[in-house]
C-alpha cells in the first residue's frame, strides 16, 4: 500500500528540470568562469568577470559566482573560490595543502621574523608611515626589515611626507592582501585581537 501511494505521489509531482538550452548556457557560463579564474593567475575583479561572461548587472555576476562556488563544493574537486584583494581567484582547498607540500613549486618563502611581522603590522595599521615613525614605535632600527618587506613585495613606497627632509612613506601592497587572505584593509582584525595564520605563504 505504501509503495503504491509513493508511486502515485511521484507520478503527480512534476520533476523540475531546466530546458536544455538554459542548462547548456549555465554550464558554459560556469565553465568559462572557472577557466578564466584558473588561467588568469591573479584575482580578477568583478568588472573583469562581468566582461568575460557578458553580464551587465551585479546580481547576475553574484549568481554566477555563487553557482560556481556551490558546484565546486558539491563536486569535491579540491578547489575553492576565494574573494580576496578586491577580486576573485581559485585556490587549492587549504585542507589539502599539507598533502601537496611535495608538489608546491616554487617552495614557500621563509617565514617572516618577529621583527618583520611587528614592522609589517605597524605599516598595515598606521599607513602611510615613515621609517622614523616606525623606529620610534619599535624603539629600534628597521632599515633592513623594510628592505626585506619590500623584497617580499609586502610594502612599497607611496610618496614622501611633507615635513623637513621629506622622508619616504610606506604602505602595504596588493600582495599583502593576497598573502593574508584579505579582501581589503578594512578586514584587518581589531588591534586588540591576535591575528591567526598571519602569513599564509
Amino acid at each position: 500500500m505504501f509503495s503504491a501511494v509513493c508511486g502515485v505521489i511521484r507520478w503527480h509531482v512534476p520533476v523540475l528540470t531546466l530546458p536544455e538550452p538554459v542548462a547548456t548556457a549555465s554550464r558554459h557560463q560556469r565553465a568559462l568562469l572557472c577557466a578564466g579564474l584558473l588561467s588568469a593567475g591573479r584575482p580578477l575583479s568583478a568588472r573583469e568577470l562581468s566582461g568575460l561572461l557578458g553580464l551587465t548587472g551585479e546580481d547576475e555576476l553574484r549568481c554566477a559566482i555563487d553557482d560556481l562556488r556551490r558546484s565546486l563544493q558539491e563536486a569535491h574537486l579540491g578547489l575553492v573560490l576565494e574573494e580576496v584583494a578586491g577580486g576573485y581567484r581559485l585556490i587549492v582547498d587549504p585542507v589539502l595543502t599539507p598533502d601537496l607540500s611535495a608538489l608546491l613549486s616554487p617552495p614557500p618563502l621563509p617565514q617572516l621574523s618577529g621583527a618583520a611581522l611587528e614592522t609589517l603590522a605597524l605599516v598595515a595599521y598606521q599607513q602611510p608611515i615613515t621609517r622614523g615613525e616606525l623606529e620610534a614605535a619599535r624603539g629600534s632600527s628597521c632599515a633592513s626589515t623594510l628592505e626585506t618587506l619590500q623584497e617580499r613585495e609586502l610594502i612599497k613606497v607611496v610618496g614622501r611626507k611633507e615635513v623637513v627632509g621629506k622622508p619616504l612613506l610606506y604602505a602595504t601592497t596588493n600582495r599583502f592582501l593576497l598573502e593574508f587572505g584579505l579582501n581589503s584593509l578594512a578586514e584587518l582584525p581589531p588591534l586588540g585581537e591576535t591575528p591567526t595564520n598571519f602569513l599564509r605563504g
